[in-house]
């Protein structure tokens, strides 16, 4: 009986190994609860060989991971730039809400803050991971230059999102996730409308992006909810 022959890893893949590793435990736990004992045991590997690659120790190794969890979070809102608003917004939350079901502690940590390992430099990253959604957005919206009302807009909707997703932790992953999703989509809808009532830049953002729309599609159906609730309100006009 032979047994297979031993595979020597590049130096890329053993790091990628150990991030995965290290994504794995942080996914599962928060960061102090987590050590490099236990990075090294997942991976299978000697402690020594984990500092060999990350000699700062458990800080650097956290930050990697987290880099790592944070570029792929940024590539969640990237859309080809064709058919409805809403339609490429609910592929861009499949995504990103599928991460944070995968990663539920360690998503938590990662928004909530408070962690020992906690810097500078973990917060640009996750503050990068913002601006690079917003950005996304953006260019889904096709606005290059967006005012200060419509980037506010951009921006509150994706804290938002960040606090929906960890209140949906918090509640036991409820409601079913199609649902999170397509309430998401409608309060950026909302949020749009309300700015465009007040900016003109807005404004025009959002009829170009209803004219994208169809009558089966998110829009049509909020409308036919909302109107019934607000009805009352034109006795005010």
């Amino acid at each position: 009986m032979t047994t297979p022959a031993y595979r020597r890893l590049s130096v890329e893949e053993r790091r990628r190994q150990l991030l995965e590793a290290a994504l794995s435990l942080f996914a599962q736990r928060v960061p102090e609860e987590v050590s490099l004992d236990d990075v090294a045991e997942a991976a299978g590997v000697s402690r020594p060989l984990v500092y060999r690659y990350f000699p700062g120790g458990k800080q650097q190794l956290y930050e990697a991971a987290l880099r790592s969890a944070a570029e792929e979070l940024e590539q969640c809102f990237a859309e080809p730039p064709e058919g409805p608003l809403t339609l490429r917004l609910s592929r861009a939350l499949d995504r990103y809400l599928a991460f944070v079901d995968e990663h539920d502690a360690g998503f938590s940590a990662l928004l909530q803050g408070g962690s020992v390992v906690e810097t500078s430099r973990t917060t640009a990253i996750v503050d990068g991971v913002r601006r690079a959604a917003a950005k996304h957005i953006l260019d889904h919206l096709a606005v290059r230059d967006p005012g200060p009302r419509l980037r506010m807009t951009v921006r509150m909707w994706i804290t938002a999102v960040e606090a929906a997703s960890l209140i949906w932790l918090d509640n036991g992953k409820e409601p079913p996730l199609a649902e999170l999703r397509d309430w998401l989509v409608e309060q950026f809808v909302a949020a749009l409308v309300a700015s465009a009532a007040r900016d003109p830049q807005t404004a025009r953002v959002v009829k170009a992006a209803l004219a994208l729309e169809t009558g089966e599609g998110a829009v049509a159906a909020l409308a036919r909810r909302v109107l019934p609730v607000i009805e009352d309100a034109a006795r005010l006009l």
